[in-house]
């Protein structure tokens, strides 16, 4: 029986997903281990916010943790480049939190 699975459309579909999900949360300025950190819900909420499917597999998910580094790294080497400007930075509240300061 075949397995579609681990075909080679089915990792480039994969790949596709991951780079649209990894450009969406970049511009929102969510990072790699803040993705990592998310509930599957919040995390396939997201995915729908961004108008792709939700990815089935974790490892769809840490590939768009290792785009969102690559992005940063490449974007802290050249600032000036209009693909380095963050466009909805103020949406990212809406999926990671801060941290609460406790009261004193």
């Amino acid at each position: 029986m075949t397995d579609y699975a681990h075909s080679d459309t089915a990792a480039k579909s994969r790949a596709e997903k991951a780079r649209r999900l990894a450009s969406y949360l970049w511009h929102l300025g969510v990072t790699g281990p803040e993705l990592l950190a998310m509930p599957a819900a919040t995390r396939r909420k997201l995915a729908r916010a961004a108008e792709t499917n939700p990815p089935s597999t974790e490892e769809t998910w840490v590939t768009v943790a290792e785009l969102l580094a690559e992005k940063d790294e490449w974007a802290a080497r050249h600032p000036e480049h209009p693909a380095a400007r963050r466009e909805r930075t103020d949406e990212k509240l809406m999926w990671v939190k801060p941290p609460i300061t406790p009261w004193s």
